[in-house]
């Protein structure tokens, strides 16, 4: 493939760009949307077959729309590949979000997923919770669970939020797509206050290494976007110049059914789930609400944003991400 023999000699990309930086280096919402734009256009120039990582979430979604601004202002870009993981576990509404908006932006959607894992749920109708044996899987899940993970017991949970789940259900399937797809930069929607693990992170990232993944780059353009900055940008950036009849001044909804002009949920790019009190999708089994008021209502300075969901992967963040986890 064209990364193992060429990568990363053909990029002009600084690596240390944000190096020992903070959101506070960037006072304003607009320094924060400038430098976004900055980053996503340097990737979509400098990487052959860019992608981007869509969660269906907030921060990805916000990604997302950065790239088709800068898209949709040249001529000579088109819009790359989406991926989307697909860990077998979604809301059933994030997934009818996620084909919904696909559709809405023509987007190519790359669906990343283990299917040796989730052929065997199938096949024995497991439901999340219930384990599956390690024999029973290929040689290639194997491989990671025994050698990678280390891990020596004979089953495991099919549960996302585990250190086994996550890896074979995330990172494996993200490692096969970007193998698959050839794709050497993977535009991505993670921030530094959102994990420690990700607070020293850089706009551009590199995953070289090709014994652990495809060797490829993170390009992060929302490094610099805290959370209440997220929802900052929908509200008057994102909602009102991508949804006809939205005030052009931006609006900020009260409660779940507080949209303007007639607007229903699906005219707007921002989950239903949000709005009943989710800060965080991670998935339908280990994801509660937070609160019953709207996500961006919440109070954001003196609670976790990822306190709704199961502990056990966020405990394990730093070591998941040293396998390529995002």
């Amino acid at each position: 493939m064209s990364q193992t023999t060429e990568f990363p000699d053909y990029l002009d990309v600084d690596y240390t760009s944000g190096e020992g930086e903070s959101p506070d280096e960037y006072p304003s919402i607009e320094h924060k949307i400038e430098k976004a734009l900055e980053v996503v256009e340097t990737g979509l120039e400098e990487y052959d077959n860019p992608a981007v990582m869509w969660t269906g979430g907030k921060d990805s979604t916000l990604t997302l729309y950065f790239v088709k601004e800068i898209v949709e202002g040249r001529d000579d870009l088109e819009l790359p590949t989406t991926v989307f993981i697909d860990h077998f576990q979604h809301f059933d509404e994030l997934m009818e979000f996620v084909e919904r908006w696909a559709d809405e932006w023509d987007l190519e959607v790359k669906y990343a997923r283990n299917t040796d894992v989730g052929e065997y749920v199938d096949e024995n109708g497991l439901d999340p919770g219930d384990d599956i044996p390690v024999a029973d899987l290929s040689e290639h899940n194997r491989h990671h669970i025994r050698d990678i993970l280390e891990y020596e017991d004979e089953t495991f949970p099919f549960l996302l939020d585990t250190y086994v789940g996550n890896h074979l259900l995330k990172t494996v399937a993200l490692n096969q797509a970007l193998e698959d797809e050839e794709i050497d930069g993977i535009i991505s929607g993670i921030r530094w206050d959102e994990q420690e693990a990700r607070a020293d992170e850089t706009f551009f990232s590199p995953r070289h290494d090709p014994d652990i993944y495809p060797p490829h780059d993170r390009v992060q353009p929302i490094l610099q976007f805290e959370e209440a900055d997220v929802w900052d940008a929908f509200w008057y950036f994102v909602v009102p110049e991508t949804v006809d009849n939205y005030p052009d001044d931006g609006y900020v909804p009260q409660d779940y059914d507080d949209l303007p002009n007639g607007l229903t949920h699906e005219d707007i790019p921002v989950s239903p789930k949000y709005f009943a009190g989710f800060r965080s999708l991670g998935s339908e089994i280990s994801t509660d609400k937070s609160a019953e008021e709207p996500a961006w209502l919440q109070d954001m300075e003196n609670t976790t944003e990822r306190a709704g969901r199961a502990q056990d992967k966020e405990d394990l963040m730093e070591r998941l991400r040293d396998l390529g986890y995002m």
